[in-house]
């Protein structure tokens, strides 16, 4: 049986698009406390479902597929500038495809504009009016508002007008900086995008015997299964052949299982469900949702080649580490020297080589050097800097990383850095190597 929390999930999802909900609303529609239909909101917008804006309410949205993650809603544009709808508020859920800048003649600005865009411009009355006769929203800039006229029409045509008292430069950077955001978030692969829906997932219930185990291992040719609650559908633990050894067949698996085992969210990162996975041992992850109920699993075969695959993809929107790595060359192949100058973003307030970036280097001289001798996949142990000097901006300086003992499982590097022929850091990182 559901419960209040996803009966009023379930209740938001149904809703039109555009709709305008409250908790006071829910509560009453659905006959829960307030607290509870408030906590159900917060999911919902965690879910892309809703968007809250300030002065405006919470508004049904579409959510969004993640293939086209990088696309804005205006209510989001709304949020991101800190702006006030000032008419239009039916078209918030609204996706934009683009935004033009109008620091133009009319006739020029109106030659740009299209159907889905988005017009930054000041207070000219004209060109909001022909951009949402045109089928675009419009951000006025400067804190100006908008005509009574502009603001029926965007009534009518359920297109946005939004207000905020950034300049026209601050707006389009702000906006751009949040599509390169979501850019970035794109190319991180989660649970959900791997798993094993709870469809298809085998499992068995406490109240179920050794007998039980034996005949799904014998369709499935699986010998770990997680177990569940019988009525909740709540993941109580997990067996496998090992439990079962020796045990008769009309033994309950609640006594024989693994209880409280370790368990992911469909949120969480492909590479800390390796991380754990590896860590522990462990070849099947159940996935559970917020009420602890089984979602469906995730294998370490399924992990590890989520990993590789993410190594293939090219990355569309750089982190700080793409930046850093940007400027690491290899000076010497057959005894790997990585060079690194010393740009004036990469230092701290003092004008050296942050703490930060110093570290992101030795761990990518350690892992290439690491991967070059034996290919594969790997997860960071731990890193010991020994000591680190300041290197001042705009210098050159060697990475010089040295393989001091690789096992079947696990690796171990050394790492020199040097500046002008001196010494100025010494670092030691450990590793766990994973099969592929």
């Amino acid at each position: 049986m559901a419960t209040k929390h996803e009966l009023i999930l379930k209740y938001i999802e149904a809703l039109p698009v555009g709709d305008k909900i409250s908790v006071r609303q829910i509560a009453k529609a659905l006959d829960v406390s307030e607290g509870t239909a408030y906590r159900a909101i917060k999911e919902a917008e965690n879910q892309g479902l809703v968007s809250t804006i300030e002065r405006v309410g919470t508004i049904r949205i579409e959510k969004k597929k993640k293939e086209n993650i990088e696309r804005l809603t205006y209510a989001e544009v709304v949020n991101i500038v800190d702006g006030q709808v000032v008419g239009g508020r039916a078209g918030l859920h609204k996706t934009l495809n683009k935004f033009v800048i109008g620091a133009m003649q009319l006739e020029a600005m109106m030659r740009y504009t299209e159907a889905g865009n988005l017009l930054i411009v000041g207070n000219r009355t004209k060109a909001h009016e022909y951009a949402l006769q045109t089928g675009a929203a419009v951000l006025i800039t400067g804190g100006f508002d908008a005509d009574e006229s502009v603001k029926k029409l965007a009534d009518e045509l359920e297109l946005p007008v939004i207000s905020t008292s950034y300049d026209t430069f601050t707006v389009a950077a702000m906006i751009n900086r949040a599509i390169y955001d979501q850019l970035i978030k794109k190319e991180i692969v989660l649970v959900e995008d791997i798993l094993i829906p709870f469809s298809n997932t085998h499992f068995l219930t406490s109240r179920d015997t050794v007998r039980e185990w034996s005949l799904l291992n014998g369709e499935t040719q699986h010998s770990r299964f997680p177990v569940v609650d019988p009525h909740s559908l709540k993941v109580v633990g997990m067996v496998t052949s090992k439990d079962i050894l020796g045990k008769s067949e009309s033994e309950l698996l609640e006594r024989v299982m693994t209880k409280s085992p370790l368990t992911v969210s469909i949120k969480t990162s492909v590479a800390s469900a390796a991380h754990i996975m590896i860590w522990e041992g462990i070849e099947l992850l159940p996935v559970v949702n917020d009420q602890h109920r089984l979602e469906g699993v995730i294998s370490r075969q399924d992990v590890l080649k989520a990993l590789q695959m993410i190594q293939r993809q090219p990355q569309v929107g750089e982190t700080i580490d793409d930046l850093v790595f940007k400027e690491m060359t290899v000076e010497s192949s057959s005894s790997p020297t990585y060079t690194f100058h010393v740009t004036p973003q990469m230092t701290n307030q003092l004008g050296a080589i942050s703490y930060g970036v110093f570290t992101s280097l030795v761990t990518e001289a350690a892992n290439r050097t690491l991967r070059d001798f034996k290919r594969g996949d790997l997860v960071i142990e731990n890193i010991t800097i020994y000591f680190i000097k300041p290197v001042q901006m705009e210098s050159m300086i060697e990475i010089c990383p040295r393989l001091l003992d690789v096992g079947r499982k696990f690796g171990k590097v050394d790492v020199e850095v040097y500046s002008e022929g001196n010494l100025v850091g010494k670092a030691m990182m450990m590793c766990q190597l994973l099969d592929r």
